[in-house]
């Protein structure tokens, strides 16, 4: 009987046992179900928060652009008011409206207007946007607000040029002309003539008819023609302006060259820019005459008369320049180099002589103390700017430097033969932006026999830096104001 009941009782146990089983799997799975769940509902919640958030920002940001375009309806209609129109510092609360809603939110409005030469130049905006509903989803946008200047360009040509495979051009390259583009450009390369005749001088033998804009280069998707002109006349400076300007609150130094020819009418002054804000200035009072092939017009077969190589100078003296009107007036050849510490710029021009247009040399590197847009040269001449024939093997050149009425470039001094001291050159390097009414060039094709003369290879990038914040008085290509820069906080 006991093992009986024994038995009896160990099957009952065992019978038992699937019941356990169950309850703990009912717990496992019910646990298991409820974190799946809970963990379900957290991310439906959060992503409901990032999307009210994303709506709210999305709000942020649409009221603070109507800030934006508030202030240049304003400027638009009252151009020197940086005060909204109440005489008082900001910042300055407006309201938003919905035009079937009521007001949704509220802009807040800074204004910063930056002078140069006690003239407005460009007028930073700073918009800050918050919708009423979610005042924690504001948008901060800061602009600048300014009109468009050379600087947006890597070059700028008023006539026909020829671009070589050595070429590296970063930024947009425009010519009046044509254009032959043999270099890697990674911008828009626009002409504004939808034919022209290329010539022997730039490559074609004999002449042909080419398309505006032709040639070997990489990237043709960029290229574009017709383009609208740039007007050269529009963006010259007006000479007579700038000289009383830097004579009342630059610096300004009085031609000492005279005659209309010889090493006299080639003197000038020498200006070295030095890092500590001040430049040093040298009479040049005579000059190495080089023969040479001008850069300008490369049909030229005969030397021509070069007074670019300084031979003796004095110093004159070594003077601050302004941070609030760095405007250097010459009315002489100037010769520039150093390292330029603020926003600087130099005009070589002459409104007391008739028919005298004085030339800007590059002897040596120019470069900057500060990062661009603190640091920036601007450099306009009456007529040349040339790369002297003692230049450095490899060049550094930052600015901007516009040839009102001639050239940019390097004369061809290999007539006599080269390779010689003067040529070829190494590499040229130009961050910024080159204008020149005639053509251009800094590098000779077969100018040294069975090689090429000038520099051999030559990097052009235009400054980001100064595109959005140019020194004084640099020329514009538009008269229509314009965000140059926007950006979100």
């Amino acid at each position: 009987m006991k093992k009986h009941l024994g038995e009896s009782l160990k099957i009952k146990y065992r019978a038992a046992e699937p019941r356990g089983y169950l309850m703990l799997l009912a717990l496992v799975f019910g646990a298991i179900f409820l974190t799946v769940l809970g963990a379900l509902s957290g991310f439906v919640l959060s992503q409901n928060r990032l999307e009210t958030a994303t709506m709210g920002q999305s709000k942020g940001l649409g009221i603070a652009e109507a800030g934006l375009e508030y202030y240049r309806w304003h400027l638009a209609h009252f151009p020197t008011d940086i005060q909204n129109g109440t005489g008082q510092p900001g910042p300055y609360s407006l309201p938003y409206n919905d035009p079937e809603g009521g007001q949704t939110g509220t802009i807040s409005l800074s204004i910063t207007g930056n002078t140069a030469c006690n003239k407005l130049t460009s007028v930073d905006i700073k918009s800050k946007g918050t919708p009423l509903d979610n005042p924690a989803s504001f948008a901060t946008i800061d602009a600048r607000y300014a009109l468009p200047t050379v600087a947006g360009y890597s070059y700028i040509v008023n006539d026909s040029v020829w671009a070589g495979a050595d070429r590296t051009i970063l930024g947009p390259y425009h010519s009046n002309g044509g254009i032959r583009m043999d270099g890697t450009a990674n911008s828009p390369v626009t002409s504004s003539l939808s034919s022209w005749s290329c010539t022997s001088s730039f490559g074609c033998s004999p002449t042909q008819t080419e398309p505006g804009v032709f040639g070997a280069g990489p990237n043709q998707t960029l290229w574009s023609y017709p383009s609208p002109q740039i007007d050269f006349t529009a963006i010259a400076a007006n000479f007579s302006t700038l000289k009383s300007t830097a004579q009342s609150s630059g610096l300004y130094f009085a031609r000492i060259s005279s005659g209309s020819s010889g090493n006299n009418a080639n003197k000038g002054y020498h200006l070295i820019f030095n890092s500590n804000g001040t430049v040093t200035v040298k009479k040049v009072t005579k000059e190495t005459n080089v023969p040479s092939l001008p850069v300008d017009n490369q049909t030229i077969q005969t030397t021509q008369p070069d007074y670019t190589l300084i031979n003796t100078e004095t110093t004159l003296g070594t003077y601050t320049v302004s941070t609030s009107c760095g405007l250097i007036f010459v009315e002489d050849n100037t010769w520039i180099e150093g390292t330029v510490p603020s926003q600087i710029t130099v005009v070589a021009a002459n409104v007391v002589t008739a028919g005298v247009t004085p030339n800007v040399m590059l002897p040596d590197n120019i470069t900057y103390s500060n990062a661009s847009g603190i640091s920036g040269l601007t450099v306009i001449s009456a007529n040349d700017i040339l790369i002297t024939p003692d230049s450095p093997q490899t060049m550094t050149l930052n600015g901007i430097f516009i040839a009102q009425g001639g050239a940019f470039g390097r004369n061809y001094y290999g007539s006599s033969g080269c390779p010689n001291s003067y040529e070829p050159r190494t590499m040229l390097t130009i961050h910024g932006t080159t204008v020149s009414n005639k053509r251009t060039g800094t590098k000779w094709f077969g100018g040294c026999g069975s090689g090429d003369a000038g520099y051999q290879t030559r990097v052009d990038a235009f400054d980001r830096g100064l595109s959005t914040n140019a020194p004084p008085f640099t020329p514009t290509v538009s008269t229509t104001y314009q965000f140059v820069d926007w950006r979100q906080e």
